[in-house]
């Protein structure tokens, strides 16, 4: 039997690698290539032609979405995301399967199950799914590391976020997350809605700010947890924004 190519796509060094890591449990199933973004991935997917792919939503540069509207070769698809199943629900019957972050072995044997039963056609599959895709998503779930371990938080739970030089620092009611992605791309993929940046190290969830006030210095914010953010110059708009 000729072995599944699989091509594995994530901006996540340590998603990646659990992937692979799983993968390569699986004899009928082997990995040619791996890429780190989604610029990256449209060349090798087109070049390599896999026989499936495993794709993260949310990269910096060009997404998942971005990637399957460039490819001209169109594989067998699972999603590996920190999405929630609501916001997959439109892709569930396109792709071969999702894998919510984060998941256990048994859960990613399942998706392989399905790749191995799957008889309809990748091409019809990723066409539909392509125009499918929405013109704006934003994340319900931030991908965390926590020690060794990835872990995904709800995006209602987080209280506020400080850049951590190219990292960024997630806080919520009971405990601190580290995140590998900066502050600016966390931030460009949360609802405006629900998320305001008030200086260039800090990112606040509007319904965790409680009170504003001013001193002879400028405005400085209080959160839910007690916190005390400076509002910078840059950024006071939020003032005229919280009064509404």
């Amino acid at each position: 039997m000729e072995k599944i190519k699989v091509v594995i796509i994530d901006d996540e060094i340590l998603a990646r690698n659990l992937l692979k890591e799983y993968l390569a449990q699986n004899e009928n199933f082997t990995l040619i290539a791996e890429c780190k973004n989604g610029i990256e991935a449209v060349g090798v997917i087109n070049a390599l032609q896999p026989d499936l792919i495993f794709l993260d939503i949310q990269m910096p540069g060009k997404s998942g979405f971005e990637v399957l509207q460039e490819l001209e070769f169109f594989p067998k698809i699972i999603f590996s995301t920190a999405f929630d199943t609501f916001a997959l629900k439109a892709f569930e019957v396109n792709a071969v399967d999702y894998l919510l972050k984060p998941y256990t072995r048994d859960r990613f044997q399942t998706a392989l199950e399905k790749v191995k039963l799957n008889e309809q056609t990748a091409s019809q599959n990723m066409m539909n799914l392509i125009e499918a895709i929405p013109t704006k998503t934003f994340l319900n779930r931030v991908l965390v590391q926590k020690g060794h371990k990835l872990l995904a938080i709800l995006v209602a739970e987080i209280i506020y976020i400080e850049a951590q030089d190219d990292y960024a620092l997630v806080y919520t009611a009971s405990d601190c997350f580290l995140s590998n992605k900066g502050i600016g791309v966390i931030y460009s993929k949360l609802n405006p809605d629900e998320f305001v940046r008030v200086h260039r190290s800090y990112v606040v969830s509007w319904s965790h700010i409680k009170e504003i006030i001013k001193d002879t210095n400028g405005f400085q914010i209080i959160t839910s947890n007690l916190k005390k953010i400076n509002v910078s110059r840059s950024y006071s708009d939020v003032v005229n924004r919280f009064k509404l």
